[in-house]
């Protein structure tokens, strides 16, 4: 990567304007193997969903193009794009492109068009895109296909964004929350994992982040975990930042539930955490899901914090449960008052351990070729 000394980098924040979500489509080589109708009905679901806002594109990677052509074949030409590519699994989240801006004096800044997103009006953005290494949550999982999409799509000419490797550093998408303005929140339990990176300290952590994605505030719980999960607690199951210096947590109402004392600790971390005014952030808490468990008897992570903000809308999990579900619903409607809280049944993303957030990543405007 090659910037000037004043040109700085700034991670997006997901409810920044975007033009494209990016999605794998599940296949018979992947773990969806077994419930191939279920999941094909719940990704078409998702897609409606994307579709409902008339500004999104979906680009959807997939080593199947000419079946998954037919099966969208609904949506508008000029919104699918289908890129042929292996893939390992359907977690696009976690080791697909994280969006940023390059931004620099005017004077200075490349010969484009200034990106959406409203940067200071004395500067001038350009687009760019770092690829993470993805190793599968650790070393857990297959992801040697996974961790090519990016290149692969670099290398097809599809990404017209400057593309940024970071890949000597195993980081997935899931693991970050953003307010486009320099702060992170994240958790020690995943950016610590000896399984990536062997980061031992946290000022290792900040000094990386501060380099790497321009990052001066770094917000990191020590608290907060879901039974099942095999992210080793991404802050996108637990707690989301919004707009308005707001975070959206997950919370247990049931005082027995293995997860109340864990939650409850992660609640006073929140509690506790500045805004870069000084100031409390706005807390927003979100209901756990009632429990729900494998074929196995194990519990599964399912949590209203898996949302997709996008430009007009909330795009937020559900699990078959009323109360629950409402109650999310209308937690999502106080902190997104000028989107549409559109509810999608994740009850088959969850029996593979994810929700819709992690299937999910938005491209701004600028990223693409076509």
């Amino acid at each position: 990567m090659s910037m000037n000394t004043t040109s700085r980098l700034r991670v997006r924040a997901e409810w920044e304007p975007y033009d494209t979500v990016l999605i794998a489509w599940p296949h018979r080589d992947t773990d969806w193997a077994p419930m191939m109708d279920e999941i094909t009905e719940c990704y078409l679901n998702l897609a409606r969903a994307i579709a409902v806002e008339s500004r999104l594109r979906l680009l959807v990677v997939t080593p199947e193009p000419d079946h998954v052509g037919q099966l969208l074949k609904d949506l508008p030409p000029e919104r699918l794009i289908v890129f042929k590519c292996p893939t390992n699994d359907t977690w696009t989240r976690d080791y697909g492109p994280i969006s940023a801006d390059i931004e620099s004096p005017r004077s200075e800044a490349p010969d484009q068009d200034v990106a959406e997103g409203g940067s200071k009006a004395n500067e001038r953005t350009a687009p760019a895109v770092l690829d993470f290494q993805f190793n599968g949550w650790g070393l857990k999982f297959a992801a040697n296909l996974d961790n090519m999409v990016n290149l692969r799509m670099l290398h097809a000419k599809l990404l017209k964004a400057k593309y940024i490797p970071r890949l000597s550093f195993v980081f997935e998408g899931g693991s970050m929350e953003v307010d486009g303005e320099g702060t992170m929140l994240s958790t020690t339990d995943c950016l610590m994992s000896l399984n990536r990176n062997g980061i031992v300290t946290e000022d290792q952590l900040r000094r990386y982040f501060s380099e790497a994605l321009g990052i001066h505030t770094l917000h990191l719980l020590h608290h907060g975990s879901l039974k099942g999960d095999d992210t080793d607690s991404h802050i996108d199951t637990l707690a989301r930042l919004a707009p308005g210096d707001t975070i959206l947590y997950v919370k247990s109402y049931r005082p027995n539930d293995c997860h109340t004392v864990e939650l409850e600790a992660m609640e006073q971390e929140l509690m506790s955490l500045r805004t870069r005014k000084g100031t409390p952030y706005n807390l927003i808490a979100l209901p756990l899901p009632d429990p729900i468990h494998d074929s196995n008897g194990d519990r599964l992570p399912a949590t209203y914090a898996n949302f997709l903000i996008t430009p007009s809308t909330v795009l937020m999990p559900t699990y078959g449960q009323p109360d629950n579900d409402r109650m999310a619903h209308q937690m999502l409607e106080i902190a997104f008052a000028g989107r549409r809280v559109i509810d999608v049944d994740c009850r088959p993303l969850i029996r593979q351990h994810g929700s819709l957030h992690c299937p999910t990543m938005q491209l701004p405007a600028g990223s693409l070729a076509i």
